[in-house]
């Protein structure tokens, strides 16, 4: 908590303008965004939006009334956990510690399924059938069937609260969603190879890596979502022979990848029979997803 008078000396009765340049001072250390984080805390504790907030600087506020939630911000909490919610593909999505919180990166990974379904799909006679594995929050399968309408979407996780999770969040954006728990592709061994779509943001963190990330994944966040042996490919190497196994000729594997695992993931996908492998950069330029279609 801060001091009764305020960190640095400043009163707590305060206007929202020097509210906002004391917490954006204190946030600092923690993010490259304190000014617009300094906001975003501000706007939830006062249930305003943000446009709202910014419109009344030279209001009074009590500067106590954002101590809470500083507190957990400054103990490198994310925010999607404070608010209970973070946005993805422009939908909101609940979120709960220790689920991965959804990441902008990962919307590539959904760009790059519509794209095959826009242009594999009119083929069909009948629907895709559309698997998202470690589903973590639901965010990319349920985001596909928001603008996939009529298609089979089905969401797996190995944990009992990332399906629960998966599950409010199909519901709150009406999505018809067959989730399941277990690891990996083994919960759909009833389906056979009737997939056209396997996508997945799977663990692929090296564990050598582990002390180098921030304390915002490190304090809060699962590891097991994160990490995957030695090189960080541990899962996707059982994804690869299990997506070959499970997909339709014609179908589509896309998984998103850490930094420099490319070369790597292409070449077991290549060992398997894939072809047509593509690499998608992200904004930073990274090489983020690797897809590539099952042709025998």
């Amino acid at each position: 908590m801060l001091a009764a008078s305020g960190a640095g000396g400043m009163k707590r009765n305060s206007t929202i303008a020097a509210c906002l340049m004391r917490t954006s001072d204190l946030l600092v250390p923690i993010t490259d965004t304190p000014r617009f984080e300094a906001e975003l805390l501000l706007a939830y504790t006062l249930g305003l939006s943000r446009a709202a907030l910014l419109a009344r600087l030279s209001e009074p506020v009590d500067m106590s009334c954002i101590e809470p939630l500083l507190a957990r911000r400054l103990n490198h909490e994310p925010l999607a956990y404070i608010f209970g919610e973070w946005e993805f593909f422009g939908l909101p999505f609940f979120v709960e510690p220790p689920l991965l919180v959804p990441r902008p990166e990962t919307e590539h990974l959904v760009e790059t399924a519509l794209k095959f379904v826009a242009a594999y799909a009119p083929a069909l006679n009948s629907p895709c059938h559309i698997a998202d594995i470690c589903c973590g929050t639901g965010c990319v399968a349920i985001v596909l069937g928001h603008y996939l309408k009529g298609h089979h979407l089905y969401a797996c996780d190995i944990r009992a609260d990332a399906v629960a999770m998966t599950q409010r969040n199909a519901v709150r954006h009406h999505v018809p969603l067959h989730t399941v728990q277990g690891n990996l592709l083994d919960p759909f061994n009833a389906l056979g190879d009737s997939f056209d779509v396997i996508i997945s943001n799977p663990p692929y963190v090296p564990e050598g890596e582990w002390d180098d990330l921030s304390p915002v994944i490190t304090k809060h966040e699962d590891p097991k979502a994160l990490l995957a042996g030695s090189d960080g490919l541990d899962l996707i190497r059982h994804i690869i022979p299990e997506a070959w196994r499970r997909l339709r000729n014609g179908g589509l594997l896309a998984l998103e990848l850490g930094e420099g695992q490319g070369a790597a993931v292409a070449e077991l996908l290549r060992k398997e029979g894939f072809d047509s492998i593509e690499m998608i950069r992200d904004l930073a330029g990274i090489e983020r997803i690797i897809s590539a279609v099952r042709n025998e």
